[in-house]
C-alpha cells in the first residue's frame, strides 16, 4: 500500500472518533499496553509531559514543545485530531513523520495488531511513542485524547503533567458534571510527579487537591500565582505579554482565551526550569513568539485574508465560544459573515444563544458523519433569530460569504474543528492546483517560444 492507501486502511479497518464518534471510544488501557509491549515500550526510552484539559490543551502541548525546540531539545509532539494531514498529530521539532514511517508501521505490525481490533487512536498513540523512541527524542509533549484516566496516552510515567481546564464537554463519556470530568482528567496525575493545573473551580479544585494528595504529586496553581501579569492584542497580530518571570514577550497566538493558556505555560516552563532544563527568557520568548511557525499549529484564531478579514478558528464547546463570541463582535466590520457548522455531540442550543444576532448567517456541515446536518442547525439558529443560507458543505459556504464580502466586512469560519479543517484542506488543495497551473503554463511559454 502506498500512503493513502494506508490511511485510508487505518481509516476505515479501524474506528476512528473524528469519523463516527461513540463507537470508536474504547474505555481502558489493554491495548495500549499490548501494542506497547510488542513495540517493546518505547515511551520507557524519554522524557514527557502529559497534557490534559477541556480546552486549550492543544495550544499549551505546541506552545511547550516550542519554547523546547527553542532551547535546542529535540522534541517530539503528538496532539490530536489533524486538521489537513493524518501526520499533522506526530511531530518532531515541527516537522511531520514520513509517509514511508506510516506506511512500513501498518505493514510491519498489521499482522500483530488486527486481531486485538484497536481504535484508530489506539493505534496512532502507539505509532507516535515508536517513532519518538526510534528518533531519540530528549522530550515529548503529549495531548491527551478524551479524559484522562483511561485514555491510551495515560501508559506513560510522565516528568511533568500540565491540566489547562476543566468544563462540561464529552459528558457522555467523562461525566455530566465539572467533579466528574475533573475525576477523568486527574487521572493524568502520577506518583511523586509534579502537575501544573491552570483554571479551576470549587468543585474541580477539590478533586485536584484529593488526587494530588493521593499520589503524593505536588500541583503547582496557574492561577494562584499568575505569571501573566497584563496583555493586549496586538494590531499585527498576537498579544502582547508583560510577564512576572520572563518579562516582555509577543504570543503568536492572538485568540482571547489564550492569555490564560499562556499563564498555564509559562507556569509549566517554570517547573521545567526547576527540573533542569535549560530555559531562560530568550527562548520562551522565542517559542511563543514562533508557535505556530515552528510547529505547524492552525486554526486558533487563524487569519487567512485582509480586505475583507477572514478568520477561523477550532473553537467547539460553550467555554470556548464564550471567548470567540466576545473577541468577534469586538472586531470592526461594515458587515459579519459567520460561516457555522457543529458536530452532534456539542451543546449546539447553548452555543446558539451566544452568536452575535447582527451577523449574516451561512450555516453548513463538515464531510464527517457527525456533523449536525446545516437545514438542523438553521432551523434551531432561526429559533434564536439568526438568520442565514444553507450550504452542504464548507467550503461552498465559505465561498459565498467571501462572494458577498466588501472589503471592510470580517468573515468568521468556525465551530467545529472538522469545519476548519474542511476549509483549510479545500484552501490547500486550491493553492496547490494554482501553482500547477502556473507551472503548467510557464512551462509551456518555455517550450513555445
Amino acid at each position: 500500500m502506498n500512503y493513502q492507501e494506508t490511511i485510508q486502511y487505518l481509516y476505515n479497518s479501524t474506528p476512528v472518533f473524528e469519523h463516527v464518534g461513540a463507537s470508536a471510544y474504547k474505555e481502558g488501557l489493554d491495548n495500549s499496553l499490548a501494542l506497547d509491549t510488542h513495540l517493546g515500550m518505547p515511551h520507557r526510552t524519554f522524557k514527557s509531559i502529559h497534557v490534559a484539559g477541556t480546552n486549550g490543551k492543544g495550544s499549551t502541548s505546541h506552545t511547550l514543545a516550542a519554547i523546547l525546540q527553542a532551547c535546542g531539545y529535540r522534541v517530539g509532539l503528538y496532539t490530536s485530531p489533524h486538521l489537513v494531514d493524518f501526520r499533522e498529530r506526530i511531530r518532531i521539532n515541527g516537522e511531520p513523520l514520513s509517509e514511508s514511517y506510516v506506511v512500513d508501521f501498518v505493514a510491519k505490525h498489521r499482522a500483530f495488531f488486527e486481531p486485538l481490533h484497536p481504535s484508530f487512536f489506539e493505534l496512532t498513540t502507539a505509532m507516535a511513542f515508536s517513532y519518538f523512541a526510534e528518533s531519540h527524542v530528549d522530550v515529548a509533549v503529549i495531548e491527551v485524547g478524551l479524559g484522562g484516566r483511561l485514555d491510551c496516552t495515560n501508559i506513560i510515567s510522565p516528568i511533568l503533567s500540565v491540566i489547562t481546564n476543566i468544563s462540561l464537554d464529552h459528558t457522555g463519556f467523562l461525566g455530566d458534571t465539572l467533579a466528574q470530568i475533573a475525576v477523568e482528567k486527574a487521572g493524568i496525575i502520577k506518583p511523586n510527579t509534579p502537575v501544573v493545573v491552570g483554571e479551576t473551580t470549587v468543585e474541580t479544585r477539590q478533586v485536584f487537591e484529593n488526587t494530588a494528595k493521593e499520589q503524593h504529586a505536588p500541583v503547582v496553581w496557574a492561577e494562584q500565582n499568575p505569571e501573566v501579569l497584563q496583555w493586549q492584542h496586538r494590531n499585527e497580530g498576537g498579544m502582547s505579554l508583560h510577564t512576572h518571570s520572563f518579562g516582555d514577550i509577543v504570543f503568536e497566538l492572538g485568540g482571547d482565551y489564550q492569555h490564560h493558556n499562556a499563564n498555564t505555560i509559562l507556569t509549566a516552563a517554570r517547573q521545567l526550569q526547576a527540573m533542569g532544563f535549560g530555559i531562560t527568557a530568550k527562548e520562551v520568548a522565542q517559542g511563543m513568539g514562533t508557535v505556530c511557525r515552528s510547529t505547524g499549529l492552525q486554526g486558533r484564531w487563524q487569519t487567512l485574508g485582509y480586505a475583507p478579514t477572514v478568520v477561523c478558528d477550532t473553537g467547539h464547546n460553550v467555554a470556548g465560544w464564550q471567548y470567540l463570541s466576545s473577541q468577534i463582535r469586538a472586531q470592526s466590520y461594515r458587515t459579519l459573515r459567520m460561516v457555522f457548522g457543529m458536530v452532534d455531540d456539542k451543546d449546539l442550543d447553548t452555543v446558539l444563544t451566544l452568536l452575535p444576532k447582527d451577523a449574516t448567517y451561512y450555516f453548513t456541515q463538515a464531510s464527517t458523519h457527525r456533523a449536525v446536518p446545516s437545514e438542523v442547525v438553521a432551523q434551531k439558529a432561526a429559533k434564536n433569530a439568526l438568520q442565514g443560507t444553507i450550504y452542504n458543505n464548507v467550503y461552498a459556504a465559505y465561498e459565498a460569504a467571501l462572494s458577498d464580502a466588501e472589503e471592510d466586512d470580517f468573515i468568521f469560519i468556525g465551530g467545529s474543528s472538522y469545519v476548519v479543517a474542511d476549509l483549510l484542506s479545500n484552501l490547500k488543495i486550491c493553492s496547490e492546483n494554482t501553482k500547477q497551473g502556473m507551472s503548467e503554463k510557464k512551462a509551456k511559454s518555455t517550450s513555445n517560444p
